[in-house]
């Protein structure tokens, strides 16, 4: 499919006329001017005074048409402004999309990841419920039914964190370890297959320590509180018990207040990773939230992804887990994977109503740029647009019916269906760290190998990404470097904390 879009001379316009172009349509190419034939052809027309914006647009020989005109507020930047400039392109050019394909886009004009962001910051500033939700429907065409999934999902951050909008004072703390048993098919994280890797693993382990070690110093020394902890990866149980007693003892060590630490989560999530001896590490240290993630409870599904453990192992080790004190267990299920419909994916339902994890992640598939899967994308075959609605809709009827709650979410790019990711619990059980990172309220800070901190600005909210290498060779070779910018960032966001002392 290639659209060709007359009228657009800003650059900066191309991409999120991409993204939206592959909301409709799987395999789509843009191209701009020029006098070749394409299978859609849609001009726009922008024109804008010192007060407001207009925008004409039409697909080309049909007769669909669209105009739209938004006012600048006074006192706008020029950054504000070309927002503005580039939301009425894409509400016009969204509008003739659907109107030429007859598909509705429930998230409107949307791309970016975090939708519930946009709506606490209009709450956060006083703006009532009812403003806030006629906003987001005029100036980005979200649907009702969305928009009530986000005000859902921020009255339930608020109840687990109230002092969500306070917490920008502390910091959580990721610490990636990027080895896994094997590497599935759809995924772009760090994970190096650990057979083999045991030279790796400990140097891996040595500069890690270093990192949790300095910055711990850096926290208490600058009486900065830790709200949560996150072990992620790749899977953090694929180290061996040996490894992890010595990893938990050092952020004990390490970092300021760990017994009143909010949260502590350790990934888990290769069944093919748990035993006995690292369960008992877990208790040893007070850490009973993990995942334990099946994806689905379809023995083919699983070999077809190269998950290298099967749907009875994944259940066996949720059971060993529960007899050794893990009292709050998320599981994943993804909607979409190669080969599955309605019918597996009720059965994965079906499958985690006996077991009853505390919480359930619901993922839509997406196809990411680096992934095995869309590199080779002809060998996989997944469902089309309506079929995974439908199971969208199974899964939020099905969470409702056993008392879950949807307490995150989270979009990305060619994602199935132009869906969602969505985080439910049962009230009371919702990972604090899940809502930290993705209403991004406060700075986290990115340890090991792949992982990426986040420094916010605690008066603007301006956020500065930084991120460790990816490879452990490339980590273990610069580890101290890492270390030394990241506390570099953090003098500049807690200035006022370091020139107290």
């Amino acid at each position: 499919m290639q659209i060709k879009i007359e009228g657009i001379h800003d650059d900066r316009l191309h991409r999120p006329l991409q993204n939206i172009a592959n909301l409709f349509y799987e395999e789509c190419e843009l191209v701009y001017g020029g006098g070749e034939p394409a299978d859609v052809v849609i001009s726009l027309d922008c024109s804008q005074t010192d007060e407001h914006v207009t925008v004409s647009g039409e697909v080309k020989g049909t007769g669909i048409t669209e105009q739209h005109t938004k006012s600048f507020s006074p006192g706008m930047n020029e950054k504000e402004a070309f927002k503005q400039v580039k939301n009425t392109i894409s509400y016009v050019y969204l509008n003739l999309l659907q109107a030429h394909t007859g598909i509705t886009q429930k998230w409107g004009i949307l791309t970016g990841i975090r939708p519930t962001k946009l709506l606490h910051k209009k709450l956060q500033s006083g703006m009532p419920q009812e403003q806030a939700h006629a906003e987001l429907k005029k100036d980005y065409l979200i649907h009702d039914e969305k928009i009530g999934l986000m005000q859902e999902i921020v009255d339930r951050q608020l109840a687990a964190v109230p002092d969500l909008y306070q917490v920008k004072d502390e910091v959580s703390i990721y610490i990636g370890i990027p080895f896994c048993p094997t590497k599935c098919a759809y995924c772009t994280f760090p994970a190096y297959a650990i057979q083999g890797q045991a030279g790796r693993v400990g140097s891996f382990l040595w500069g890690l320590h270093y990192e949790m070690q300095k910055i711990g110093e850096w926290l208490k020394a600058h009486d900065v509180k830790v709200t949560t902890i996150y072990f992620g990866g790749g899977t953090p149980t694929s180290i061996t018990a040996e490894e992890m007693d010595l990893l938990y003892e050092e952020m004990v060590r390490s970092f300021p207040d760990v017994k009143n630490i909010r949260e502590i989560t350790v990934e888990a999530g290769r069944p093919d990773t748990i035993t006995e001896e690292k369960l008992a590490v877990l208790n040893k240290y007070d850490i009973d939230r993990i995942s334990i993630n099946p994806q689905s409870y379809e023995n083919e599904t699983l070999k077809a992804i190269g998950r290298h453990h099967t749907v009875e192992e994944t259940i066996e080790k949720y059971h060993l887990s529960r007899q050794h004190g893990m009292n709050n267990i998320n599981m994943d299920l993804i909607i979409g994977l190669p080969g599955e419909g309605v019918k597996e994916f009720r059965h994965s339902l079906s499958e985690t109503e006996k077991l009853m994890p505390e919480s359930l992640t619901v993922h839509t598939l997406s196809f990411k740029r680096a992934s095995e899967m869309t590199r080779n994308k002809h060998k996989y075959k997944v469902a089309g647009r309506e079929e995974v609605s439908q199971m969208m809709d199974d899964a939020v009827a099905w969470t409702k019916e056993h008392g879950y709650v949807p307490y995150y979410l989270y979009r990305q790019k060619n994602i199935l269906g132009n869906l969602e990711n969505v985080g439910y619990s049962l009230p009371g059980q919702e990972s604090i760290y899940n809502i930290m990172i993705m209403e991004e309220v406060q700075t986290i800070i990115g340890i090991g190998c792949g992982a990426a901190s986040k420094f916010i600005d605690r008066d603007t909210g301006k956020i500065t990404h930084f991120a460790n290498p990816k490879d452990p060779k490339s980590y273990n070779e610069r580890f101290e470097h890492y270390t030394d910018e990241k506390i570099k960032y953090l003098e500049q966001i807690f200035e006022r904390t370091t020139k107290q002392h």
